[in-house]
């Protein structure tokens, strides 16, 4: 005999930007949804930039006067991408991108046509659409003409609140059923098909309990996200709330269960094993408590096959100002590294290969100076407190090459023969020797001169954020969740980064957002299949 105390035609486990997007996906479907996640919903959608890279001539773009099309976008991004996806899935991403910026609108997330004039990690509150990967940046300008594709949603400050918020109220006026504190802990398997999940829940817990806990867990999800100690002391306070009050459940899914529990950054051990050369330890895990690579493991359990686990994105930001893109990053050998336009993933994962992941930026008189003008005007309140901590603390300066970099301990003649290489090839007007564009290259040249460390550090006022990409494998045409030897487990389906996706090679900003609502759509999309015809929404 089987009972359930709950269930649904869709199950959906982890209800962040891939969750409420396979939710509202499954309700439009005609399929019954009811979505569980262990804290308050939200995930790290809610904590995040509120970025959604998208492209092919958007309403935004075109009303920010952008032209942009689906083959240009693809050119662009299959460099980025590359064999993470199909190049059909990844056509397919492009060719929809429009529309999906159309249907986010459509369940009430605001964007805005204010377009960025400059180059940036993150726009200020006077933006919302921005080159937010490496568009404009060498070799990616000869492979696709560079476009604007950060939407940002609109709101104040970090926005990703802006983003999940509208959904979550669009999906609640539709029908779909939420129930928070609620972990999941195993599937419910039937004849080799998932019918459903364990869970604990805090349902029936005294309203005081629960609101401890909710409080709680506000706090784990921010500031606990930037101060990893007070997150692991709320957690244990989080554990023995659960532990104590919490009631095992059983929620039957008539249709299938869909994994959008995030990725695995919260889990240190995790991450050690599938990445033991990283050095993870110096970074700041993104995400929630939640991206403990729970959803994960549940579907290996069952024989899933998983794919770039060993993929961790590294962020380095040095923009704003923007005029640090023309400054040079070299590593402890006096090397330069990388086009320093470059998206700031791509510079992080040329530290975490850098001997002892040690590098400063070269920066003369006149390009600090000009820096130092742009901070303010340029940066929301956390990017001028990293600003400030880049020109201020651990910094070298010297009135020579030779003289700045002794005193950080860089090998002087290594150091004047990059800076010469560099100068040279603008004078003679050559090519970059790292492809960084004529417009964005300057000559260091003019005394003081300063190494600025961006090495990696565990530090809070500039902090090396860090996510996992990879996840369970999962069949691009439905979102269905692969088995080892090639086949599907039926009933299961993963989105978001509890699966391999679009960005699990490479991160540009806005790409990963992006992927949980494609991915979430499919997998909410295809789930519903098999509800009853009767159920509309």
């Amino acid at each position: 005999m089987r009972s359930w105390d709950a269930s649904a035609d869709v199950v959906i486990v982890g209800y962040g930007g891939a969750g409420v997007s396979a939710a509202l996906a499954a309700r439009a479907g005609g399929a019954e949804v009811l979505a569980i996640d262990r804290y308050l919903g939200g995930g790290a959608t809610a904590l995040s930039g509120g970025i959604v890279y998208a492209g092919g001539g958007t309403w935004v773009q075109r009303a920010a006067g952008v032209e942009d099309d689906a083959e240009n976008m693809l050119a662009y991004l299959r460099a980025e991408v590359g064999d993470a996806v199909s190049e059909r899935t990844l056509r397919q991403f492009c060719e929809e991108s429009a529309g999906m910026i159309d249907w986010l609108s459509a369940h009430g997330v605001p964007f805005d046509a204010s377009l960025c004039p400059y180059k940036t990690s993150y726009p200020t509150d006077d933006y919302y659409l921005y080159y937010s990967g490496s568009e404009n940046s060498g070799g990616y300008r000869e492979l696709a003409t560079p476009k604007q594709r950060g939407h940002r949603a609109h709101g104040r400050g970090v926005s990703g609140k802006k983003l999940f918020g509208p959904l979550a109220a669009s999906a609640a006026r539709l029908g779909v059923k939420v129930r928070t504190g609620t972990r999941a802990t195993r599937l419910v398997v039937e004849e080799g098909r998932v019918i459903g999940v364990e869970a604990i829940t805090l349902a029936d817990a005294p309203a005081a309990v629960q609101r401890r806990f909710a409080a709680l867990a506000r706090i784990s999800a921010k500031p606990g996200v930037y101060h990893q100690g007070l997150r692991r002391a709320v957690q244990l306070l989080l554990d023995r709330i659960e532990r104590k009050h919490g009631r095992s459940i059983r929620i039957e899914a008539r249709s299938g269960v869909i994994l959008t529990t995030g990725g695995f950054i919260a889990n240190g051990a995790m991450v050690a094993r599938h990445a033991p050369e990283y050095p993870w330890a110096e970074g700041l895990p993104l995400g929630t408590a939640g991206d403990d690579g729970s959803g994960i493991a549940m579907a290996e359990s069952l024989g899933a096959a998983t794919s770039k686990m060993s993929t961790i994105s590294t962020w380095r930001f040095i923009a704003p100002s923007s005029a640090f893109f023309g400054s040079l990053a070299v590593n402890s050998l006096g090397e330069r590294m990388i086009d320093e336009s470059r998206y700031g993933a791509a510079l992080g994962a040329a530290i975490a290969t850098a001997p002892g992941n040690r590098a400063w930026l070269l920066v003369d008189a006149e390009l600090e100076a000009e820096a130092r003008r742009q901070i303010g005007p340029q940066s929301v309140w956390f990017q001028r407190m990293q600003g400030e901590r880049l020109l201020r603390a651990g910094r070298h300066s010297g009135r020579t090459i030779e003289e700045v970099a002794a005193r950080a301990g860089i090998e002087p003649a290594a150091l004047r023969k990059t800076v010469d290489a560099h100068n040279q090839a603008i004078a003679e007007n050559r090519p970059d020797p790292l492809g960084k564009p004529d417009d964005i290259r300057r000559p260091i040249h003019t005394g003081p001169f300063a190494l600025l460390d961006i090495s990696f550090k565990a530090r809070l006022t500039y902090p090396t954020p860090m996510l996992t990409l990879g996840g369970v494998v999962v069949d691009e045409d439905t979102g269905a969740v692969r088995t080892r030897d090639g086949g599907v487990i039926p009933g299961l389906y993963a989105a978001g980064r509890a699966a391999a996706g679009i960005c699990s090679n490479s991160y540009v900003s806005g790409l990963s957002l992006a992927d949980c609502v494609f991915s979430g759509r499919r997998a909410g999309a295809h789930s519903a299949q098999l509800a009853r015809p009767a159920r509309t929404a």
